[in-house]
């Protein structure tokens, strides 16, 4: 594609784009009326609307951009992550999700810390379960703008990331400021219903233009420079990383906010009954954009018919530079953006009512007025995230994969287990989301530390920090439970009731 058509094809879909945006953020803003409204969206969301919504927010810049650039780094093997998709939906909606709304139908809760406050009643848990929160979506949206950094260099052909990085921010935090959940709730679904209608098409011309399915496998397979262990799911048998990208990928979905967040939205209970179908298949299309592009790129490589990209997170981009028709060019990109903005939006609301609402009040000192607050904290949230993207300095996906860890590391233990065994009490829970903290963020700092030249990282090539913290933090809770002589319990939901 011609430089000036595609960027005037890319200009006339972010135009239209942003103007949706302006009209539901305007919108929003306008039914936004009390702190139920800014935080969970009034409790009022519908099937679709939820469903497609916490689609949007799951999938971002991690399979739009980082889908592709780890599948050209370590090839087919990338699978394992998305994997457990078939089973995530219905766990996540199933195990987590009834008892979540059950929950909020009997008490005022916003968030998950203050699910956690409502069933443990101990002030530590939910302190630390504020500060997970927080940590995780920081990592999170430093994705999502890293993410915009790279389509900017990658396909705007700017020097630097941070133009792109800083406007996308000030237009996120703009509409995220006004509306709300809200607000978030309703870009997602719009944003959600670009990003399937540009995955499917994408996903399609990226499987044909290399010949198909059979010509990608045959061509990567005998291809030099990537080969048979390309197309080897098994990873060149590394178990414990596939293994790793299984358990915290599947398993600990069970852990993420920003999926839960939705259940405090949905109107009806019965609803959770035909969600799965719904998540799971809108997630199962937008991974033709993983695969399709992931495969694609390479074997176009391999023939000759692409240059290839330098970094690998620049698969996406190139791939639409070099192969796709102008009009869906300029649909795609916008499509892309939607992906990034739908999820930064949440993680922003996220990080920032952890710190100024759930924080405090497990201090039992709490903000006098809590919107007011969260919406001051929001431009310095998504500067603090943008600074943990730049030093981080890895793949999106593995980017992604960290902060996915941190949540599950954290949150699993306690949302899949603490919720359904009575016996649970808060310090058993105060020491699992430590545990998962603690664990996790020391194995990846003990692992990319460059300070002590001569150091040894602790854990084996491809072992994940995450599934070592995760497992570590559901044993301590288990033991801490089984130990203990537990009290009467207080807050529970349990699926019966």
């Amino acid at each position: 594609m011609s430089g000036p058509s595609i960027n005037t094809a890319i200009a006339m879909a972010l135009i239209v784009y942003g103007a949706v945006l302006v009209l539901i953020a305007w919108v929003s803003v306008r039914r936004v009326r009390s702190p139920r409204d800014f935080f969970v969206a009034g409790r009022r969301v519908g099937l679709w609307v939820v469903a497609l919504s916490t689609m949007s927010t799951a999938f971002s810049g991690f399979v739009f951009l980082g889908g592709p650039g780890l599948t050209y780094r370590i090839g087919l093997a990338s699978m394992w992550i998305s994997l457990p998709l078939g089973f995530t939906a219905g766990l996540l909606c199933w195990v987590s999700g009834r008892q979540l709304r059950r929950l909020a139908g009997r008490h005022e809760i916003f968030t998950i810390p203050d699910a956690i406050a409502v069933r443990f009643d101990h002030p530590p848990a939910t302190r630390l379960a504020a500060l997970a929160v927080a940590a995780g979506s920081i990592a999170y949206l430093g994705l999502q703008i890293r993410a915009l950094g790279i389509l900017g260099t990658g396909l705007l052909g700017l020097d630097s990331p941070l133009p792109v990085m800083l406007i996308g921010l000030a237009i996120i935090v703009a509409y995220s400021v006004g509306g709300g959940m809200v607000a978030g709730v309703y870009t997602d679904l719009f944003q959600g219903l670009w990003m399937l209608t540009v995955a499917l098409l994408l996903g399609l011309l990226a499987i044909r233009a290399p010949g198909g399915v059979v010509r990608i496998g045959e061509t990567l397979a005998v291809a030099a420079e990537f080969g048979e262990s390309f197309v080897d799911p098994r990873l060149g048998g590394r178990a414990m990383l596939m293994l790793g990208f299984f358990m915290v990928f599947g398993v600990g979905v069970l852990g993420q906010p920003q999926m839960l967040h939705k259940f405090f939205m949905v109107r009806d209970e019965v609803q959770l009954r035909f969600m799965p179908v719904i998540l799971g298949g809108s997630q199962a299309i937008c991974l033709l954009i993983w695969f399709g592009i992931g495969l694609a790129v390479p074997a176009l490589v391999a023939q000759g018919a692409m240059t290839a990209p330098s970094p690998v997170d620049h698969a996406s981009p190139e791939f639409l530079r070099q192969q796709t028709p102008t009009l869906l060019g300029g649909l795609a990109v916008a499509g892309i953006l939607a992906a990034i903005m739908s999820t930064a939006d949440t993680f922003l609301h996220l990080a920032a009512t952890a710190l100024v609402r759930d924080l405090p009040r497990s201090f039992r000192r709490p903000v006098s007025n809590e919107m007011r607050a969260v919406r001051w904290l929001l431009p310095v949230v998504g500067l603090v995230a943008a600074a943990f993207a730049i030093w981080f300095g890895d793949l999106i996906a593995i980017l992604g994969a960290f902060a996915f860890g941190t949540f599950a590391a954290a949150l699993m233990p306690v949302m899949a287990i603490g919720f359904h065994w009575r016996r649970v009490e808060g310090r058993a829970v105060s020491a699992s989301i430590a545990t998962g903290l603690s664990v996790h963020l020391g194995l990846e700092l003990l692992n990319r530390q460059t300070v002590f030249p001569g150091w040894v990282p602790p854990l084996a090539p491809g072992v994940m920090p995450a599934a070592i913290a995760m497992a570590a933090s559901m044993l301590v809770l288990i033991v801490v439970t089984g130990v203990r002589t537990p009290r009467a319990a207080s807050g529970l939901v349990s699926s019966r009731s």
